[in-house]
């Protein structure tokens, strides 16, 4: 074989290669793998608190990731999909407690995320209180007090 096809019979192999690595990635998740965070709240923002949905005792469909920028004062949270796919009902709110200042919510039809949504850093004496949903799969959580 003449080396510019040994070449392209090289990179052909491999773009095969890679194109199924690709495919067994993007494969369903098992029931075991929590969803991963992505990074929706901005950069800046660190995950302080994560809440699996699940929707039987294994299966987890999605996560609410809670995360924080302390150089904004700002809490974020956001509601991801384990698997993203055809669009589904989806939702993340995140107030404080015992008092509230207004509930960030975002609900919708989203085929990976819903959010973000974003709080000022609780006041003294206050605590986080956050929830997510996919289709009918709800969680809800509830600390980081101050």
């Amino acid at each position: 074989m003449k080396p510019i096809r040994r070449k392209a019979a090289t990179a052909g192999a491999l773009a095969v290669l890679a194109l199924g690595g690709t495919l067994a990635a993007t494969t369903p998740a098992s029931a075991a793998t929590p969803t991963a965070y992505n990074g929706a709240c901005g950069k800046g923002y660190d995950v302080i608190r994560a809440t699996p949905i699940h929707s039987s005792q294994s299966t987890i469909p999605a996560t609410t990731f809670v995360t924080f920028n302390k150089d904004a004062g700002k809490v974020c949270a956001v509601t991801v999909r384990t698997t993203p796919g055809t669009r589904v009902f989806m939702e993340v709110t995140l107030d404080t407690w015992p008092y509230s200042s207004g509930e960030a919510r975002d609900s919708g039809s989203y085929t990976s995320y819903a959010g973000p949504v974003y709080k000022d850093a609780p006041d003294d004496g206050q605590c986080l209180t956050w929830s997510g949903s996919i289709d009918i799969y709800y969680n809800s959580d509830n600390g980081l007090c101050t």
